[in-house]
């Protein structure tokens, strides 16, 4: 086994030497773009996976940012059909997120995800900082979601399951071009939203669609 494996799973080490079986990996996708929902999930992978090696189709889990549109739709098929992982998915949509703020919506999500852990599991790994309204005790990592595979089985989850969602917005808005970007602000969303105005799924509260206050003389 490699030196790698061994340290993707060390911060759940530490925990099952404690006697916490049930660890939950949590992550989001979505915080950035100017469209769309934040979604976010939460995975428990089988404890015994520390002796014996991620299966063979999880060769490679790694970060979602850092694999192929292929890779993480193969290990999202494997994730959710396996059968020994546990998981939740949960989305905050854009009126929320302009009701609340992004951050109050990505925690919301995050706590949406784990309530769908039954029972909930009794401590979760963030990606990230510290989230103050977690519903479970946690353990932040920074860059987590290339230090934890169960951090990283969760980033695959929020993101393969936000860039079908934006698909399927693609199809409904074809004239912004969410399969391209995913509601991120590129030269050409921006075009676009220059062009059309904003949509129902767009953040109107984040920048540029937010309206300039007048400035005060």
């Amino acid at each position: 086994m490699s030196a790698n494996f061994f340290n993707s799973f060390e911060f759940e080490q530490t925990l099952w030497l404690q006697g916490i079986a049930r660890i939950a990996g949590v992550d989001e996708a979505g915080r950035g773009p100017l469209a769309g929902p934040v979604v976010a999930a939460a995975a428990i992978l089988p404890k015994r996976w520390a002796e014996t090696g991620l299966p063979a189709e999880l060769a490679g889990l790694n970060d979602s940012k850092q694999l192929t549109e292929t890779q993480r739709e193969q290990f999202f098929h494997f994730i959710t059909g396996c059968g020994e992982i546990e998981f939740g998915i949960a989305e905050v949509d854009a009126l929320v997120i302009d009701e609340i703020n992004i951050l109050q919506a990505t925690h919301r999500a995050m706590n949406a995800a784990l309530a769908k852990l039954n029972p909930l599991p009794p401590h979760a790994l963030v990606d990230g900082l510290p989230v103050k309204t977690l519903r479970v005790p946690q353990t932040a990592i920074v860059k987590g979601d290339a230090r934890s595979y169960s951090i990283a089985a969760a980033s695959v989850l929020a993101k393969v399951t936000r860039d079908r969602l934006m698909l399927k917005y693609h199809a409904q808005f074809p004239e912004y071009g969410f399969a391209g970007h995913k509601g991120y602000g590129t030269a050409k969303h921006l075009a676009a939203i220059a062009k059309h105005g904003a949509c129902l799924i767009h953040r109107k509260t984040f920048a540029p669609l937010k309206p300039k206050e007048p400035r005060l003389f």
